[in-house]
């Protein structure tokens, strides 16, 4: 494992992702109370069940092009119209947690947005193909890492660099490690700071020896590229 950079794109007014990322499309509640009219609902049967009714298992599952290694019948993913009014009477209907923002007005969006933990959230950019992503962050202006994105590789867990920027005083690159773990977020005004260290590092690696500047030359280029963006854009950064 290694720790790698990110810039917070939401607070980048030039990210083309921005308005994707903070639009919040679904959301998964563990404690549905006072949601129940929200979630949404699957017909499920189980396996057990399934299996009692049915009778030749394997030619059910191929004539419905269901997975074998599925844990329940999903009703609603059903073809056969004959299974589907035989296993009817045995769905339980479940909820899946899930909630689509759209259908939430006023002030229940609060609400649910709170019930909800931050990962169980879908913006607008998840929504998007893999190729999408790709697409648009080689448009993005804030795109730091080659045109690959805004987030990067600072290094291996157990890179020199933050101890020798501790040798010359450079608290920026020094908390790196501890700022990785802690989940701290950096500001514009740690950005300039940042600027100052790598100009003081990169003077100062060759004293470390050619093998330093071959393995931290492109660490530093890189966390150029952030602390610039986090400064023109008056973004935060964050390692991890």
């Amino acid at each position: 494992m290694g720790i790698s950079i990110g810039i917070k794109e939401t607070e980048a007014k030039s990210a083309l992702c921005r308005e994707l990322r903070m639009n919040v499309i679904r959301v998964r509640v563990d404690d549905i109370s006072g949601m129940e009219d929200l979630v949404g609902y699957d017909d499920i049967v189980s396996l057990d069940d399934a299996k009692s009714q049915v009778g030749d298992w394997e030619a059910f599952l191929k004539r419905n092009r269901v997975n074998a290694e599925t844990d329940a019948i999903y009703m609603d993913k059903l073809k056969n119209e004959d299974d589907i009014k035989l296993l009817k009477p045995k769905a339980v209907r479940t909820s899946t947690g899930w909630i689509e923002m759209e259908k939430v007005s006023g002030a229940k969006k609060d609400k649910v947005l709170a019930a909800s933990k931050k990962e169980n959230r879908l913006t607008g950019w998840d929504m998007l193909s893999f190729e999408e992503m790709t697409e648009m962050c080689q448009k993005c202006k804030i795109s730091w890492d080659k045109g690959r994105g805004c987030i990067g590789t600072f290094g291996p867990n157990d890179s020199l660099l933050p101890s020798i920027a501790e040798k010359k005083g450079c608290k920026i690159i020094a908390s790196v490690p501890d700022g990785a773990k802690s989940g701290r977020v950096y500001t514009p005004n740690e950005a300039k700071e940042l600027l100052k260290e790598i100009e003081i590092l990169t003077a100062a690696l060759p004293e470390e020896g050619k093998m330093m500047v071959r393995r931290y030359g492109g660490t530093l280029e890189r966390l150029n590229a952030v602390a610039n963006i986090s400064v023109s854009e008056g973004c935060g950064f964050y390692f991890f």
